[in-house]
């Protein structure tokens, strides 16, 4: 017991944390969101059994054969190198996301496999040291082991210090602890082998990660939140004698759009996953301004005069009121700003020539610009009091004329480029 006190520990809290998680989720669920975090767990607990047995049986050299101490060992150097390759690919799914193209996955792999090989292949040329604390392990697939896992440890610092600013600010504290932790645990390690404390590593990782990221709990709350904005919006909406269906699929677009963008690698330092949520939850925000409109001018079936059009262009100066008064007290500042910036400035336009500010290409935020093609896109695609809805290749035409002049270059090149799937939610919605 003396050598494993650490490990049981460890152990406890992880089996308490699957426990809550399970209980949430079901056990005979199939979920794919969790399928990472799943492999995390599981590797967590391989991770700390193997870190136990090996920490027993590299101190009683005496009564365990070389032969289980090496296949512990590699077991352990296995589960290791798993661990800090899983942590990079977490980092990448909630900031970047991960590469969908099968060389990028093989690329970002290859390391990982190299090192494995590496390792069983230096299995046999294992040395057990003794140490004034404890013994230890020594050896090429040690030191392939170490050098992996300082890679891909500084791989996933550079991911994450590369995008923090559009990581929600209540998950990065969490984000600090587990990497500054297992950088502390990696610097000890290297310097001073013979004190075993990786386990610590898996612990803080699995339960900041689940806190902050993967609690079933906080899913269920969002997607509440989610519905009763949505619902609220569809409200407003109602008042100019719509269904909700302008919601849904300016959404939907957006959504799309954005997925896109992800998938291509474009303006990646912004379109985290926190990015990507926040959007698509603040999205049917954007006209709530519409609520202090007047019915004689939305409801109007002519052209707005001159003063009609000023009160019009209100609705998005009160809509930014509205959600500074209403929503203000949500709790996360991510969220608020955002709708915000959405509600404000979604008929800004690239050449300056928008409203209220006329901001111009970059000072409009890209939630903002995002916002507007799926907008304008919905607007000239279905019908209205005071005109019937364009025709689908004049839709695309608009928004394509509008290239550097309403919209981002960049955006109108994507969204043009994703044109089967906008139709198509066109046609379901």
């Amino acid at each position: 017991m003396e050598y494993i006190k650490l490990q049981i520990g460890c152990l406890a809290i992880i089996f308490f944390i699957i426990f809550l998680y399970l209980r949430e989720v079901g056990i005979n669920k199939n979920r794919k969101e969790y399928s990472l975090f799943t492999s995390i767990y599981i590797t967590a607990i391989m991770f700390i059994v193997f870190d136990g047995i090996t920490s027993y049986t590299v101190n009683h050299l005496d009564t365990v054969s070389h032969q289980a101490n090496i296949i512990f060992h590699l077991c352990y150097y296995i589960c290791i190198q798993m661990l800090v390759f899983l942590m990079f690919l977490y980092i990448l799914s909630i900031t970047e996301g991960i590469p969908p193209k099968i060389w990028q996955k093989i690329f970002i792999s290859l390391p990982f496999a190299i090192s494995i090989i590496i390792c069983f292949f230096l299995i046999d040329d294992i040395k057990f040291l003794q140490g004034s604390i404890s013994n230890y392990s020594s050896g090429g697939s040690a030191t392939s082991c170490y050098l992996i896992v300082i890679l891909y440890f500084i791989l996933t610092v550079a991911t994450f210090y590369r995008h923090w600013k559009n990581i929600e600010k209540r998950k990065l504290v969490t984000i600090y602890v587990y990497l500054s932790v297992s950088m502390c645990v990696l610097l000890i390690q290297g310097f001073f082998p013979q004190i075993l404390i990786t386990s610590i590593v898996p612990v803080i990782f699995v339960l900041g990660i689940y806190l902050n990221h993967e609690e079933p709990a906080v899913k269920k709350i969002t997607e509440f939140n989610k519905h009763t904005i949505v619902d609220f919006a569809t409200l407003v909406e109602n008042r100019d004698n719509n269904t909700g269906g302008h919601i849904k699929r300016t959404t939907a677009y957006v959504k799309i759009l954005v997925d896109e963008l992800r998938a291509k690698k474009l303006l990646n330092e912004l379109l985290t996953k926190d990015f990507s949520n926040n959007l698509e939850m603040t999205a049917p925000l954007h006209d709530i301004g519409k609520i202090a409109t007047p019915d004689a001018i939305l409801q109007k079936p002519g052209k707005l005069t001159d003063e009609e059009y000023a009160e019009m262009k209100k609705h998005s100066e009160n809509g930014a009121k509205i959600i500074k008064e209403t929503f203000g007290k949500h709790g996360d500042e991510d969220f608020i700003e955002m709708a915000y910036q959405v509600a404000l400035f979604h008929h800004e336009k690239w050449n300056g020539k928008g409203y209220p500010l006329g901001l111009k290409e970059n000072e409009i935020p890209l939630c903002a610009r995002i916002m507007a093609i799926a907008d304008v896109f919905d607007a000239i695609s279905q019908k209205r009091c005071y005109r019937d809805a364009m025709p689908l290749d004049t839709c695309f035409e608009i928004i394509e004329k509008g290239k550097g002049v309403d919209f981002d270059p960049l955006l109108v090149d994507v969204f043009l480029e994703i044109r089967p799937k906008v139709e198509q939610v066109y046609n379901e919605i």
